[in-house]
């Protein structure tokens, strides 16, 4: 068998600017959002919603999903360090060996804990702007994929949450870490993300669920968090403490998302006068 190893090598950062550093992370995360608001404006249109809320929308959203990943990661999967340096949770820094701390950017972010953001957070959204919350849930499924196609596409620049160890053809060899061919883990959810978005907003456009019962939202998170239990079985643990566990902490906070969503799903599909007329 021919094989196509690809050598991964790649800086994360793109250019120092004044000691600033400007990273493919931070880059291809703006780029997901700006891409996910644009789709989310036509269908604001689509359903005849108010724009000065569509704009209130992606502050809401930001903040939802910066803060809840930056906590999801501090509580979840390193709590014993920043319970320790709490100051580290709010500001891009690190302490330094001599005591001193140096900018780093926010290195630390966990998808479940940015889901669990932007729940809350549009849930005050929905307060402020009275717009149902089942159906402020729904607009944010139908674009919440491209925004995680996205950051897996950064945290491939960053040659991180890489795969187990593989002879695939494919595999990548992220030379930053070792020379081992491994299975490109962040690519395969990136492709998994987009393929979600590709369906759910091909079943908006046919009209056929209506919006505002949850069903884009329970089928968007029962995909993406299923999708993420499967490739978690070839991807390296993040934390030590993973590595006695049947399932990682990953696969273990997808399990309740997945829950939820079916129950929206089945919930929706019973119930005929959320069906489109």
């Amino acid at each position: 068998m021919i094989s196509f190893y690809i050598n991964w090598d790649f800086d994360p950062e793109i250019a120092n600017i004044l000691g600033f550093p400007i990273k493919y992370y931070g880059l291809l995360f703006a780029c997901g959002l700006i891409i996910s608001m644009r789709v989310l404006k036509k269908i604001f249109k689509t359903e005849n919603l108010n724009d000065n809320a569509y704009e209130a929308l992606f502050i809401y959203g930001i903040l939802g999903i910066f803060v809840g990943a930056r906590l999801g990661h501090c509580l979840f999967y390193d709590f014993d360090y920043y319970s320790k340096n709490l100051l580290e949770i709010i500001l891009p820094i690190k302490k330094t060996l001599n005591g001193g701390y140096k900018f780093i950017g926010y290195a630390g972010l966990a998808s479940h804990g940015g889901t669990i953001g932007l729940i809350f957070s549009l849930y005050l959204f929905s307060k402020k702007y009275k717009i149902q919350y089942l159906k402020v849930l729904d607009l944010i499924a139908l674009v919440a994929p491209i925004g995680a196609t996205f950051i897996r596409l950064a945290n491939l620049m960053n040659s991180e949450m890489i795969g187990n160890p593989t002879n695939i053809p494919w595999a990548f060899i992220f030379k930053k870490i070792d020379n081992i061919p491994r299975h490109p883990a962040q690519l395969y959810e990136a492709i998994s993300y987009l393929i979600i978005f590709l369906v759910v907003y091909t079943i908006y456009k046919t009209k056929n669920i209506k919006l505002g019962g949850g069903f884009y939202f329970g089928l968007v998170i029962t995909l993406i968090f299923l999708m993420r239990i499967l490739i978690e079985f070839v991807k390296i643990n993040q934390v030590q403490f993973e590595d006695k566990m049947q399932l990682n902490m990953g696969q273990i906070l997808s399990v309740p998302f997945i829950i939820i969503g079916i129950y929206f799903i089945f919930y929706n599909l019973r119930n005929k006068e959320n069906y489109k007329q």
